[in-house]
C-alpha cells in the first residue's frame, strides 16, 4: 500500500512539499504543484494530511496536528487513535493536547503513549481547554508513534482530542513530518467498527452488582467475535470466539497504572487476584492498557441464552474488589470466574455498558450481532431495578467514516448489536432506545454464591 507523507518545512519561511515512500528528486513544477496545495491557515500554511488532519505551525513556533473532526472521539477503552510525527533529530518533545470532554462537567483520563513511554493526563468537560501531558525523551530523530488512548471516563464519552501540539528540542531544525494513522487506518478499517450500549442506570445510588444475558443469535458467532456482556468503569466481562476449536468467557481489570506492559506496573497498582474459579485461567494482559486478566475456556453456543453477574465494592482499605460469575445454563449453576483487587480506588459499579468486536482482521467482512436483554441492576442497599434505556454508541473507525457498518436497536424487549458485513442501515450514534423489560427480578441467592 503506497504511503504519502506531508512534509512541513519549519524555517523562517515556511514550505511545504509532498513526498513518496520512495526518495526522489523534485521538480520545479512538483514543488510548485504542493505549494499551490497549502493553503493559508490563522498559524501559517496548513498542509493536509490523511484522514482529514493537517500539520501547521503555531505563533508560538510549536507544531501542531489538527483533525478539525476530532483525533479521538472515544466511548470506550478498546479505542486507540495513532498519528505519526518524523522528527529531525533527537532531544525533548513536549505534548500538549486541545480536548473537549462531552458531555459538559464530566471527567476523563487520556493516556498519550509514544515510543513506549505512557502518559495520562486529566481533563474536565464543558468548553475546549489545552491540556499538558508532559515531555518525553527520544533518543533518536525519525518516527514518533502517538497512541492516544483513554483510560477512566464519567458520562458518555472519553474525549474529544482535536490537536496536538508538539514542542521541544526534538522538534526544531529544518524538516518535520507527520502522517495521520499511516498503517493503522488500514488494520482498523479490516477489523471494522466496535460498537457500545451504554446503559442508563435508574438510580443514584451506589450499585453493587451488574446483571445480564446474552444470546447470539445462530451464525452470527464468527471467529473473532467478542461479545461483551457486563462493561464498568474499570474493567470488562463477557464472551468470545477464539478460534474454531475454542471459546472463552473472559474477565480483565484495568491497573490504575497507564502503561501497555504490564511489567511496567508498580507492585503497588498492579491489579491482585483474591480468587479464581476451578476452571479459571488467570493472568495479565497489555497493549491496549494492562491489568489483570482472567478466563474459562467454554464450549458457550449459538441460540442460547448466557447469564453474567458483575459485583465490585469498596474493601474499606482503599481498594475496590470486583467480582464474576457466569451462569452455565446446562446446569443452571453459577461459575465463578474471578474476583480481583484493584488498588488506588475505592468505588461502587460505575459506567454500565456492552459492546460488540471483532478482534481479527482477517474476519471482519463477516457480519455478527448479538442481542444483549434483561439488565438488572442491584443497589448497595440490595435492591434490584430494570434497566431499560441504553445510547447506542461507536469507536473511532466509525466516527472517523472509515467504516460505518455497525447499528444498534431493540428486538422486541432485548436490545442488539450488529457490526462487519457491509451492510446499508445506518443508525446515528447517540441514538437512545428503550425497552420494556417485563422479567422479574434475578432470582440469586447472593450469600451462595462460590
Amino acid at each position: 500500500m503506497k504511503k504519502i507523507k506531508f512534509v512541513a518545512l519549519l524555517s523562517a519561511a515556511l514550505v511545504f512539499f509532498v513526498s513518496c515512500e520512495k526518495t526522489v528528486e523534485k521538480t520545479a513544477d512538483e514543488e510548485t504543484l504542493s505549494l499551490r496545495a497549502a493553503t493559508p491557515g490563522p498559524n501559517g500554511y496548513e498542509v493536509p494530511l490523511g484522514g482529514n488532519a493537517f500539520v501547521t505551525s503555531a505563533p508560538s513556533g510549536a507544531v501542531e496536528i489538527i483533525n478539525s473532526n476530532g483525533l479521538a472521539n472515544w466511548t470506550n477503552s478498546n479505542s486507540i487513535v495513532s498519528t505519526y510525527a518524523k522528527l529531525p533529530q533527537a532531544g525533548t518533545l513536549t505534548v500538549k493536547i486541545r480536548a473537549k470532554v462531552l458531555p459538559n462537567g464530566d471527567s476523563s483520563v487520556v493516556k498519550l503513549t509514544i515510543n513506549g513511554v505512557s502518559k495520562q493526563v486529566s481533563l474536565k468537560g464543558g468548553t475546549t481547554k489545552d491540556y499538558t501531558v508532559g515531555s518525553y525523551t527520544l533518543d533518536a530523530g525519525g518516527y514518533a508513534k502517538m497512541d492516544l488512548q483513554g483510560v477512566s471516563k464519567t458520562g458518555g464519552y472519553f474525549a474529544d482530542v482535536s490537536h496536538l501540539i508538539l514542542s521541544g528540542t526534538a522538534t526544531t531544525g529544518t524538516v518535520i513530518y507527520s502522517d495521520n494513522n499511516v498503517d493503522n487506518t488500514y488494520y482498523w478499517s479490516r477489523r471494522g467498527p466496535s460498537c457500545h450500549l451504554s446503559y442508563t442506570v435508574p438510580t443514584n445510588q451506589q450499585v453493587s452488582y451488574y446483571y445480564s444475558e446474552i444470546n447470539v443469535p445462530s451464525g452470527e458467532d464468527k471467529i473473532g467475535s467478542y461479545f461483551m456482556a457486563n462493561g464498568f468503569g474499570q474493567g470488562y466481562f463477557g464472551m468470545q470466539v477464539n478460534s474454531a476449536t475454542e471459546r472463552r468467557i473472559l474477565f480483565s481489570v484495568w491497573s490504575p497504572y497507564s502503561t501497555d506492559n504490564p511489567a511496567e506496573i508498580p507492585v503497588e497498582d498492579r491489579i491482585t487476584l483474591n480468587r479464581k474459579g476451578a476452571n479459571t485461567i488467570t493472568g495479565e494482559f497489555g497493549g491496549e492498557g494492562s491489568g489483570g486478566q482472567s478466563y474459562m475456556k467454554y464450549s458457550w453456543t449459538s441460540g442460547k441464552s448466557y447469564k453474567f453477574l458483575l459485583k465490585g465494592e469498596p474493601d474499606g482499605s482503599g481498594a475496590t474488589d470486583f467480582t464474576a460469575w457466569f451462569n452455565d445454563p446446562s446446569v443452571n449453576n453459577w461459575v465463578l470466574i474471578a474476583s480481583w483487587k484493584r488498588p488506588k480506588i475505592a468505588t461502587y459499579l460505575t459506567n454500565f455498558h456492552s459492546f460488540l468486536e471483532n478482534f481479527n482482521a482477517d474476519n471482519g467482512y463477516l457480519g455478527r450481532s448479538a442481542d444483549y436483554k434483561n439488565q438488572w441492576i442491584r443497589t448497595a442497599s440490595g435492591t434490584w431495578m430494570p434497566v431499560v434505556q441504553a445510547k447506542f454508541t461507536v469507536d473511532a473507525t466509525y466516527s472517523s467514516n472509515q467504516r460505518i457498518d455497525a447499528m444498534g436497536g431493540t428486538n422486541g424487549s432485548n436490545f442488539f448489536l450488529k457490526n462487519g458485513g457491509f451492510f446499508n442501515t445506518v443508525v446515528n450514534p447517540g441514538t437512545l432506545f428503550t425497552v420494556n423489560n417485563g422479567n422479574t427480578a434475578p432470582a440469586i441467592d447472593l450469600t451462595t454464591l462460590p
